[in-house]
């Protein structure tokens, strides 16, 4: 469910004051390299490739270590603000992120929290019955951290949107006292709030590939503050809200595709349709 799709925001400060940035590698041939997200200077995350046939992918990096919750916005994001100034907010967190056009989504999600391997891994599902098995390891890819699915539906008779939100860090770095304070209040009915940089990864794979053939959308939500509501959530069956904000020029999405996202945020959460 979207309970509030706004219109595209100019946000952020200069990439090199930027605490969160995404970054291209470049390989010694002169090529691209790895997609990234990048903290404080450290590589936190790799991304989906940038050729598009390739799997859809994020992987946590032995140098992703840190949350980016802001205190100054801790209580307008608990749940127990009647009214959260959501603007301000936006501006807060615009602080963090490098200088560009973002659109605001607010979202209600019903986290699952997913290890990678297990029962409703989308990495050794649905993407090994499009992609196959990895041709070299002959394994499945490996995101190497927990994660939330939220939401999946059809896109259109070729595709299928599927949901992620990804931790900075693993759930079992939270305190456990503020996780079930959070249950605690979710079980009175609150609430509350995380934030999110996100991205739209459209892949399709390259002919020849195994028949269940139909394009991924895969769309990233890049926890910044929530890790414990998260886990909350996920814990008691609730629903959080998620506050998040898309890049568009850091997907490997046409401009199109990501206006269409508070759309299909609207339509029945579905699993893929046989036939697709």
């Amino acid at each position: 469910m979207i309970t509030w799709g706004g219109q595209p925001r100019r946000l952020g400060v200069p990439a090199a004051e930027a605490r969160l940035r995404f970054e291209a590698e470049r390989r010694e041939t002169g090529g691209p390299g790895r997609r990234l997200v990048v903290v404080d200077g450290e590589p936190a995350f790799e991304l989906s490739h940038w050729c598009g046939t390739c799997p859809f992918l994020f992987r946590r990096l032995e140098t992703a270590r840190q949350t980016l919750s802001l205190e100054s916005v801790q209580k307008l994001l608990s749940g127990t603000t009647t009214d959260p100034d959501y603007a301000g907010v936006i501006d807060a967190f615009g602080t963090l992120l490098p200088e560009g056009e973002y659109l605001p989504l607010l979202l209600r999600v019903e986290p699952r929290l997913i290890t990678p391997g297990r029962e409703g891994d989308y990495f050794s599902s649905e993407q090994v019955a499009t992609w196959g098995l990895d041709p070299f390891w002959g394994l499945p890819e490996y995101p190497h951290t927990p994660y939330y699915r939220t939401f999946e539906t059809t896109v259109d008779a070729s595709a299928h949107l599927y949901e992620f939100v990804v931790p900075m860090v693993p759930p079992t770095w939270n305190a456990r006292e503020r996780v079930e304070d959070y249950v605690e209040l979710m079980g009175r009915g609150t609430v509350p709030t995380a934030v999110a940089l996100s991205t739209l990864d459209v892949c399709e794979p390259a002919s020849g590939m195994p028949a269940d053939h139909y394009r991924h959308w895969g769309l990233t939500h890049f926890l910044l503050d929530g890790h414990h509501k998260m886990e909350a959530a996920a814990t008691a069956g609730r629903p959080v809200r998620l506050l998040s904000l898309l890049s568009p020029s850091e997907s490997l999405a046409a401009s199109e595709d990501c206006a269409r996202l508070p759309a299909l945020r609207t339509q029945p959460r579905s699993g893929r349709p046989n036939g697709i």
